[in-house]
């Protein structure tokens, strides 16, 4: 579904930064600084979220330039309604359709791509939404809400070997047994798992060691979550579509919150910054050696202490940036 502005010329003021009050925008300025902005250039923003990173950049731009967003959260897309704006649209897709939503449009090259990975404020302090353990509230966890299964569906019929997989590959859990022990248990014991409040209390159950300051169902939520939405699998998927779509000098500037999306992204890079995977020894010229067809631009940027002072959320968020090259 594409979604285009509700009226044409911006203004300055409908162009502002204002992101959602209940949701502050991770590295919003490193973010769009990291693009390298041009006035007239064609940019997509991979999460819309609640607008913050969109509305700095449609700041940045002229009159001729323009902002595809995407986002699989009807209530985000909803929220870019508000967005008043010729030079931008949205379409409720996930991060593998952007190449086809692209092209839909008539666009074949981009000047920059922005992925603001992970989960937003609104999501987690919505309860109805099923992502947080800190509300008793119905156990979906889709992005999406209009497709797919929810946690509790696949709770429901999950084998305690699978669960225990992602829970140990998706929340890095060293009781992964033992908690996806416990839920098939509950399930086994005729009383189905569909509520936040009872996943936690199960988890809470089966983890008797519990790291300081962490409540022991966190790490189980979070693997659930990225299973549901197949967070990393998009992740890969879209990864090299950015590739293929950023024209030469177009910058890629991706936020990770957890260290498997930032091992993903920061591995991608690397595979195509070093492009050399010859035997070593092999004498041949520098001139002859596969070219990297993206450089990376700087070293990783965290959120510095005023701004985890201001929103503890972004204290794990990791920026990464790179730029094409002109080699095919």
């Amino acid at each position: 579904m594409m979604t285009g502005a509700k009226s044409a010329p911006a203004s300055s003021t409908e162009t502002s930064v204002s992101p959602a009050a209940s949701h502050i925008t991770v590295l919003l300025h490193e973010a769009v600084a990291a693009l390298n902005v041009r006035a007239d250039g064609i940019y997509v923003d991979g999460t819309f979220g609640r607008g913050g990173h969109s509305r700095l950049l449609l700041s940045k731009l002229g009159a001729k330039g323009r902002l595809i967003a995407l986002d699989r959260d009807l209530a985000a897309v909803a929220h870019a309604q508000t967005i008043n704006d010729a030079r931008f649209s949205i379409a409720h897709v996930h991060f593998s359709g952007m190449t086809a939503v692209l092209a839909e449009l008539g666009i074949e090259a981009v000047d920059g791509i922005l992925l603001d990975l992970g989960i937003s404020s609104p999501q987690i302090d919505e309860g109805e939404r099923g992502f947080s353990f800190r509300f008793d509230g119905p156990l979906d966890m889709r992005m999406d809400q209009s497709r797919g299964k929810t946690a509790a569906e696949w709770l429901a019929t999950i084998s305690e070997k699978q669960l225990g997989e992602v829970i140990r590959d998706y929340g890095e859990e060293r009781f992964a047994k033992q908690v996806a022990r416990a839920i098939v248990k509950e399930r086994e014991d005729g009383h189905a798992i569909t509520t936040t409040g009872q996943l936690a209390k199960i988890v809470a159950g089966a983890i008797h060691k519990v790291e300081p300051g962490q409540n022991p169902a966190t790490r189980t939520f979070q693997a659930l979550r990225i299973f549901v939405n197949q967070e990393l699998e998009e992740l890969s998927l879209v990864l090299p579509d950015c590739l293929r779509l950023l024209r030469q000098g177009g910058r890629l500037a991706v936020i990770s919150f957890h260290s498997l999306e930032d091992r993903i992204v920061k591995r991608f890079i690397q595979s195509e910054t070093d492009r050399d995977n010859l035997p070593s020894g092999l004498p041949v010229r520098a001139k002859d050696l596969p070219q990297p067809r993206m450089n990376a631009i700087g070293k990783a940027i965290k959120p510095g202490k005023a701004e985890v002072s201001a929103n503890v959320r972004s204290r794990s968020a990791v920026l990464r940036v790179a730029e094409r090259t002109s080699v095919q």
